[in-house]
């Protein structure tokens, strides 16, 4: 009878172990670790900041969206998404500084050549030339293209407005390569083959190689 006992734990223990490491936990979301961290920033309370939600998290974005008027399901959809977004940066984003202004201190840099590891008027790369511009009006940005697509809001194309980031992956796969919209679909921009110019978003490679945008002026509006 021990022995029949003992087969019977033997065979059922591998199971169990088997069962168990099936028994994944819920899967990260992005969106809700960028929320959760904005809505602690924000003053709400969360329990965790890891992209999984909790009973405390539905409770903040329940609060919040009663208090900015959305529908209060606890859930985190696109509207409520983009409004934690905005009341964020509205809060960490650029502000006093016009869209217009930068573009016109963009334009000052026409013609000057492209230098990797660049970071003064003597030479540029796409990401420092950006940085030095906004750094002109006390703006402060990250120093290359994959840290900047990270500052700001979200911005759809068809929204941009002038002083917003364009990012294309070009040499590298996500945002290796970035720009300043100076609006009527055109950006400044330092390009490897042709220093600092005024280029057209709708030309064959820039468009074939656009990655996403992003608004960091608070001056420029709600993105959506």
């Amino acid at each position: 009878m021990m022995f029949i006992c003992c087969l019977l734990i033997a065979c059922l223990l591998p199971s169990m172990a088997l069962a168990k490491s099936k028994t994944k936990a819920p899967a990260r979301d992005w969106k809700l670790t960028v929320a959760q961290q904005k809505l602690e920033m924000l003053g709400y309370d969360v329990d965790r900041k890891d992209g999984r939600m909790s009973k405390e998290t539905g409770e903040a974005i329940k609060k919040f969206q009663k208090e900015h008027g959305l529908k209060k399901s606890g859930k985190l959809d696109t509207k409520t998404y983009n409004k934690i977004s905005w009341e964020a940066f509205k809060k960490e984003g650029i502000a006093d500084v016009r869209g217009k202004d930068i573009v016109k201190t963009a334009a000052k840099y026409k013609g000057v050549p492209y230098k990797f590891g660049g970071t003064t008027p003597k030479g540029f790369d796409c990401s420092a030339y950006v940085q030095y511009v906004f750094g002109k009006h006390d703006a402060k940005l990250p120093r290359t293209a994959d840290a900047q697509v990270l500052d700001g809001i979200f911005v759809l194309k068809s929204k941009l407005k002038p002083g917003d980031l364009v990012f294309f992956s070009t040499y590298a796969a996500g945002a290796s390569h970035v720009g300043i919209y100076a609006g009527s679909g055109k950006f400044w921009t330092a390009s490897s083959s042709r220093g600092v110019v005024l280029d057209s978003l709708d030309s064959d490679y820039w468009k074939s190689h656009y990655y996403g945008a992003r608004r960091v002026l608070i001056e420029n509006g709600e993105a959506a």
